[in-house]
């Protein structure tokens, strides 16, 4: 039991190493201002037009995304799932240390922002490389996909796409309307959604020489 308890301990311990990574790539892409990533589109743009932070907007819909999935399996939910909200608050507050941990960083030229933004960029999708090699528990966003995709003939894949694009979709509104020009999406956001996946697949492949341990009762 101790070599299980070790075994479940170090995946869990990945997972928060992930979140913290991808937390403050979110706060890089922030800072860049060229739009956050699709899954932080939202978030951010409910944070310039009410008093919630970017992290407590991530909180709150991470917490719809889990009550979609509990609504959408309804007796196939499997409670386990529940961990998904733990994990929101802590990549929630974790993003708003972000924030604040780069809000002394500055930029004079459109080549610096992009810069910020491709260390963004890049450390999201290193942080989704470790959430995906730990494998104990998704982020909400990722298991409302996970939950449709269970209901309805849909590839992963396909749906990912079609919920990005409608989580953008949702933020341009909300910014157009709520602040009366467009926010939180730009050139930055399109580069997220090119380049997250496909970098995230390439730290995954290196991820896979690495053996955390030998899984008890089974080959790893």
């Amino acid at each position: 039991m101790n070599r299980l308890h070790v075994y479940i301990l170090k995946r869990y311990l990945l997972l928060l190493v992930g979140l913290a990574i991808m937390a403050f790539g979110v706060a890089f892409s922030i800072k860049a201002s060229l739009g956050t990533s699709p899954i932080s589109s939202v978030p951010y743009v409910v944070s310039l037009f009410t008093p919630l932070t970017v992290g407590t907007a991530t909180i709150t819909m991470h917490c719809v995304f889990i009550l979609l999935q509990i609504l959408i399996l309804r007796r196939n939910y499997h409670p386990i799932q529940l961990m998904q909200l733990p994990v929101a608050f802590f990549f929630g507050y974790l993003t708003d240390f972000g924030v604040w941990a780069v809000q002394g960083i500055s930029y004079h030229t459109y080549w610096q922002q992009w810069i910020l933004c491709l260390i963004g960029i890049v450390l999201v999708a290193v942080g989704v490389s470790l959430e995906v090699k730990a494998g104990v528990v998704v982020l909400a966003g990722e298991g409302v996909v996970l939950a449709i995709c269970k209901v309805l003939p849909v590839k992963f894949g396909h749906m990912k796409v079609g919920f990005d694009v409608t989580l953008v979709v949702i933020a341009c509104i909300l910014s157009i309307v709520f602040t009366g020009r467009l926010q939180g999406v730009r050139e930055g956001t399109v580069a997220a959604a090119l380049l997250v996946g496909t970098l995230a697949r390439q730290f995954g492949k290196l991820l896979s020489h690495w053996k955390l341990e030998e899984e008890p009762g089974g080959n790893g």
